[in-house]
């Protein structure tokens, strides 16, 4: 449904806008962090990103490391899918679900990779030690309010 204009402009109809709305999301669409070659993730894949600093602190006190990336400014660490289920992450870090980096204007680079085919870093000593970085309380050792 177009309305012509009195002053001799062009009016766009709703289907043109949305087409153009449509065209718009698929520019900026979002990075995804891949699974190397030769891995696979059998539990489905979520990252966790903390500024570059506190992932330069975080990565010597890990027991397993798995798949990180990182640009200039923040790290991303692959984490099986659902390991925000119940626990808070801490700020500064990001909670990326599917590993879809919505804000981040380039793919960051590999800088890590284990050895084997499993991409993962365990969630619990990484939101452990991330808790302990920041100085903030795990959720399950938090006061419970009735």
């Amino acid at each position: 449904m177009a309305v012509s204009a009195v002053s001799g402009a062009r009016v766009l109809g709703l289907d043109t806008l949305v087409r153009l709305q449509r065209g718009v999301r698929a520019a900026a669409a979002p990075h995804r962090l891949a699974v190397p070659d030769g891995m696979s993730a059998p539990l489905g894949c979520d990252a966790v990103a903390v500024p570059s600093l506190l992932g330069q602190q975080v990565l010597p006190r890990l027991p397993r490391v798995g798949c990180v990336f990182a640009d200039e400014a923040h790290w991303w660490w692959l984490v099986p899918s659902d390991s925000d289920y119940a626990m808070e992450w801490p700020a500064p870090a990001r909670y990326a679900a599917g590993a879809v980096l919505p804000d981040s204007p380039d793919v960051p680079g590999l800088i890590h990779r284990p050895d084997g085919t499993v991409p993962y870093t365990p969630p619990i000593p990484l939101y452990l030690t991330l808790c302990r970085l920041t100085g903030t309380t795990p959720t399950w050792s938090r006061p419970v309010s009735a």
